[in-house]
């Protein structure tokens, strides 16, 4: 194959990827240009193209309307929650699943596969009847609680414990007279560094971007998280866009600095232990 040839089509594949990209920053850069403007200017003919100057005042507008700096803060604490006790679960079960032999062990890790394959709205009626049944409507741990844990996380840490683990080192620790708990964490836990990183990054991600489950169990707008209390400024002839996009772009910040800082760890953690099942 000819050099030219070569060149053209690296080029031709840079140009694919180039407007790719632009079709999926598209919506961010317009997101952030329309708070910027107001209703009038969004539904202009053509739309803004470029920032305006009515943030301030669609910010006001805003705090008018939601209690929105309390919702902000309810998405970031359920989230963080969330986040810690995946965490911590995921990994301990992880854990029992790569490191030891017991009865059952087979059948109960094709359970959790299994349970990656249910769309999830089908826990929607239990999860509400289970929550009314603890008196926990309304309640933030009617969030976090459910979510506690989930089959994704519990296969990506047993893979990556199976992989990245060998047996001998905790077979060592055992000799050492360490239990099973001492041995996860002081000898397993530190080296999960890149695994814990990319399904904190995940979970995280998929806890502040939930709306059905606030919409299920919450009823007061002050505890609404940030989907929900955005998704009630709507309505059929009054809705203020311009500060519905400011609300937006504040709850994207967070995740587009996240995932900034996390692209690569989240690559590496995703691609490691893919090789041995």
């Amino acid at each position: 194959m000819r050099r030219a040839d070569i060149r053209g089509a690296e080029w031709g594949a840079w140009l694919v990827v180039g407007l790719g990209a632009l079709l999926l920053v598209a919506p961010f850069y317009f997101t952030f240009v329309f708070a910027s403007h107001g209703r009038a200017a969004i539904f202009n003919s053509p739309p803004p193209m470029w920032f305006g100057d009515a943030v301030l005042g669609n910010l006001a507008l805003l705090e008018e309307r939601l209690p929105f700096w309390r919702n902000l803060g309810m998405s970031l604490y359920v989230a963080t929650v969330t986040t810690a006790l995946n965490l911590l679960l995921c990994s301990l079960a992880g854990y029992g699943f790569a490191a030891h032999d017991f009865r059952f062990k087979k059948a109960l890790f094709a359970v959790v596969l299994g349970s990656m394959m249910l769309p999830g709205f089908l826990n929607m009626i239990p999860s509400f009847m289970v929550m009314d049944a603890l008196g926990w409507i309304d309640e933030p741990r009617a969030l976090y609680v459910p979510a506690a844990a989930s089959a994704l996380g519990i296969f990506m840490m047993r893979q990556y414990i199976g992989s990245a683990i060998p047996r001998d080192l905790l077979d060592a620790a055992r000799m050492d007279g360490c239990g099973e708990l001492r041995i996860f964490w002081s000898v397993v836990l530190p080296l999960l560094g890149p695994a814990l990183g990319t399904l904190g990054l995940i979970t995280f991600i998929a806890s502040w971007n939930n709306f059905m489950a606030p919409l299920v169990v919450m009823r007061s707008a002050e505890n609404y998280t940030l989907p929900l209390a955005l998704r009630s400024m709507q309505s059929p002839n009054n809705t203020e866009w311009g500060a519905l996009m400011v609300g937006s772009a504040i709850a994207m910040l967070p995740l587009l600095v996240a995932y900034a800082f996390s692209a690569r760890r989240l690559v590496a953690g995703l691609t490691s232990g893919a090789v041995r099942g």
